[in-house]
């Protein structure tokens, strides 16, 4: 295996993981914003109130994105172990 097979596996890993949690971290930053906002136009400075709108956003997401999610990790699972027996050569 050379250095060009290796470094297009780990891009393909690296765009991978950007576009699983892509949409997670996407929902948590605009929950956040608007927990932000809503705090700063009502004076409301409790802690905990940020933390369990994006808890409950992302949990929402990754509901509603499992399978898809699921599916681009086995595709790219099943690509890596199925170049396996070509790196011995």
């Amino acid at each position: 295996m050379n250095t060009d097979v290796a470094l297009f596996w780990m891009r393909e890993a690296m765009q991978l993981a950007v576009m699983v949690t892509a949409p997670m971290l996407g929902v948590a930053l605009a929950v956040g914003l608007l927990v932000s906002l809503f705090q700063a136009v009502t004076s409301m400075q409790e802690m905990t109130l940020s933390y369990i709108p994006k808890i409950l956003a992302i949990a929402a997401v990754l509901l509603l994105l499992a399978p898809w999610m699921l599916e681009m990790l086995t595709d790219f699972t099943t690509q890596a172990f199925s170049f396996i027996p070509n790196v011995s050569r």
